[in-house]
């Protein structure tokens, strides 16, 4: 059976950060026919290194330690159905050798982070609806 030791409150919190810099965005101008929603076209938080809740995310996740990294990477996957939920031993697994999108700046560069975050919370059935915003 799959188990999450990462804080859900923490994931909970890079959620919100996530969706408050996606509120902030300006809508793009798209041509008819055009799915304003394609990930290629898609703005992502990198982009706006100056933006302070990007630096507010930076400096949250660099306070995770390795295996809070390992986890958060590997719930990501979850997430974005790279995994099943019953590959979760293999996710982690992955995610301790893979390094390079554990760094701070592969976090920042991913696009929809905040929905496939949510995801992976969901399949271990943990939702962020009761967290109080005031809390985090």
């Amino acid at each position: 059976m799959a188990t999450l030791t990462l804080d859900h409150e923490k994931v909970c919190y890079l959620i919100i950060k996530a969706r408050e810099f996606d509120a902030k965005m300006e809508p793009e101008v798209s041509e008819p026919g055009d799915n304003p929603t394609d990930d290629a076209e898609r703005e992502i938080l990198f982009d706006y290194p100056d933006d302070p809740t990007v630096e507010e995310i930076r400096s949250f996740l660099a306070a995770f330690n390795v295996d809070e990294m390992v986890e958060l990477l590997a719930l990501m996957w979850v997430g974005s159905g790279d995994y099943d939920i019953d590959e979760w031993e293999d996710a982690l697994e992955d995610a301790r050798d893979d390094p390079d999108s554990r760094r701070i700046d592969a976090f920042l560069g991913m696009p929809l982070l905040g929905d496939f975050l949510e995801e992976g919370l969901a399949q271990f059935d943990i939702s962020c609806a009761d967290i109080e915003m005031g809390r985090l």
